[in-house]
């Protein structure tokens, strides 16, 4: 068990730190440069890399970062698969600069005339080719029949690949709640049934779900605001035993409140 359990928020890149105070965080996400766009990253906070993480130290706020959301390192596209790679070892890089505890990613997604083995090698690829100044954290996905990291049977054909990387050791996992939620996974057994496959979970994304469960809609609501029981969204991150951040709705008054709720009931 964690000896401390740390929970906190997304927030906007220009200042992190001081919105993590504002919210009583333990540990922000930030993103670094434009997500929907294949910029290279750039940490937006004032004094650039150096500066953040002397702040985020002074400060006893842990970093995580969200790699941009258009990443797609499982795509049989070259054109979206190897700046995807790119792009991902440029967060990676610029991460490290800010002693970050690790990348989120998405898992990517194929099209339905794919071999989903295809995925996974390019995956399998992708992690052979990374340098590792942090770990990456591999996130479940909301929607989509052929996304790669859904459903737990495409957990299962993923993992199994990527155990067979170089680089295993470095790649961990991200649940988020809502995605689970709107993928149709049972948020009471996920925790077991995620380890089970992976033997790991890194971070917790806790968020609330505007829509119902198997939607495969990813919309968050602040917690308690949604679909999902908020007792079963700290339930997940009680036994998950990993930092925990909320992505949900703004200002820093309702972030804070969701880590309030969280830190109490955990």
């Amino acid at each position: 068990m964690l000896d401390v359990m740390l929970i906190g928020c997304h927030v906007e890149p220009a200042d992190p730190v001081a919105d993590g105070v504002l919210a009583g965080a333990d540990v922000v996400q930030i993103v670094v440069g434009d997500p929907q766009k294949w910029t290279a990253p750039e940490v937006l906070s004032p004094g650039g890399a150096s500066a953040l993480c002397q702040a985020a130290g002074d400060a006893g706020i842990k970093l995580v970062v969200h790699a941009a959301y258009l990443i797609n390192v499982a795509s049989t596209n070259n054109r979206v698969r190897i700046p995807s790679r790119q792009l991902l070892q440029k967060t990676l890089n610029t991460a490290g600069q800010i002693g970050a505890l690790g990348v989120v990613v998405h898992g990517g997604h194929l099209t339905a005339d794919d071999d989903p083995a295809a995925g996974v090698d390019n995956w399998v690829k992708a992690i052979n080719g990374l340098e590792f100044p942090v770990p990456l954290f591999i996130e479940n996905t909301a929607g989509g029949n052929h996304a790669m990291a859904r459903t737990l049977a495409a957990w299962q054909r993923l993992w199994a690949g990527v155990a067979t990387a170089d680089g295993a050791a470095n790649v961990g996992v991200c649940l988020d709640t809502c995605h689970a939620h709107a993928a149709g996974l049972d948020l009471a057994t996920v925790v077991d049934d995620l380890r089970a496959i992976t033997g790991r979970i890194d971070l917790v994304h806790a968020n609330d779900s505007r829509d119902a469960a198997g939607s495969g809609a990813d919309r968050h609501a602040n917690i308690g605001q949604g679909q999902i029981d908020p007792a079963l969204i700290a339930a997940v991150v009680k036994q998950a035993d990993a930092p925990a951040v909320v992505e949900t709705p703004g200002p820093v008054e309702a972030w804070a409140a969701d880590i309030a709720y969280l830190r109490d009931a955990v």
